[in-house]
């Protein structure tokens, strides 16, 4: 009987001990930014439900996701857009024009926290554990002439090297694609190589955008897409109720993300906001929803997450064209 005691108190120990896992954090400013700031306050959280999490902080995103491949990481936090080669459901959050709003994304995010969203947040060998809101994508340019589809055309265009779509949509307007990565894009952007680039409002500091900006250029007040930033792990090293928990802290936390995506748009200087019609703007919600059908078509979107989304803007709005 003693022995018995023994060994369920030496098993009951061993359960208790932490499982330790390396996780890889793409930040722009490495061990002091702003990501990896957030990523600590989620580390200890995870020590409560039994993980003990190894930060990595990496300053080259495509690096990030090609070590989750090779499997040194455990889990890698990547950008949405580079994130849909894992999981395409969760890759879609971030396409064109398919989340007007903040407002949008966040109830986006409390369904996908929800546990019986689970199912979709897997994807062969990897596991969506948490998606944040990295602000909306606003174009700039580096003449402020440049606001309208029709004054693109001829324009050089960044566009990401690894994501097809991009290419796609700008040469639809008759611009011209610059394949680039986020390590580059804003370089090329204020040395004057490209003229118009995609990027948040926390770009603006920390790339030094107002560099490309100067003297004669301007950022379009209409938002192309809500990105995201999301933690990718591989399935099998992380049990479903540390998983589950991962996403629900996620978006526990939300509100002080917005607060701290709000903080870095008040650095952008007014001056630089380019008003543009209302019948413009009805212009890219049509274009942006006949993109969103094609690459669907295409397989660069996930149909599922794609009808999420016309939901949540019909709930939200059910007067728009679309709901009706």
């Amino acid at each position: 009987m003693l022995a018995l005691c023994a060994t369920l108190t030496v098993s009951l120990a061993q359960a208790a001990d932490p499982i330790e896992r390396r996780i890889c954090v793409f930040d722009l400013a490495g061990n002091v930014g702003p990501v990896m700031t957030a990523m600590k306050d989620w580390q200890t959280a995870a020590l409560q439900w039994g993980l003990k999490a190894k930060l990595v902080a990496y300053t080259n995103e495509a690096i990030a996701a090609e070590d989750l491949k090779a499997g040194v990481c455990d889990a890698s936090l990547i950008t949405g857009l580079r994130g849909r080669q894992f999981n395409q459901y969760s890759g879609t959050i971030d396409s064109i024009g398919s989340l007007p709003t903040m407002d949008h994304m966040k109830v986006l995010l409390q369904v996908l926290s929800d546990p019986r969203s689970a199912q979709p947040m897997t994807s062969g060998d990897y596991e969506v554990l948490g998606v944040a809101p990295a602000g909306a994508a606003y174009i700039f340019v580096n003449d402020r002439k440049i606001n309208s589809l029709a004054k693109a055309a001829g324009k050089k265009v960044a566009v990401l090297e690894f994501d097809e779509t991009q290419a796609i949509m700008v040469a639809q307007v008759g611009a011209t694609p610059v394949s680039s990565d986020i390590t580059n894009f804003s370089t090329k952007f204020n040395n004057g190589v490209v003229d118009v680039i995609a990027a948040p409002l926390i770009a603006y500091e920390i790339l030094e955008l107002y560099k490309g900006l100067s003297p004669d250029g301007g950022i379009i007040d209409y938002p192309l897409m809500q990105l995201s930033i999301q933690l990718i792990g591989t399935k099998a090293r992380f049990p479903e109720e540390i998983a589950q928990k991962s996403r629900e802290y996620f978006y526990n936390t939300l509100d002080r993300v917005i607060e701290q995506l709000d903080r870095e748009a008040e650095a952008v200087n007014e001056k630089w906001w380019v008003q543009i019609p209302d019948a413009d703007k009805q212009e890219y919600e049509v274009m942006m929803q006949e993109a969103r059908v094609q690459l669907q078509q295409q397989g660069f979107y996930n149909a599922d997450m794609l009808n999420l989304q016309k939901r949540i803007r019909c709930k939200l709005e059910p007067s728009r064209a679309e709901c009706t």
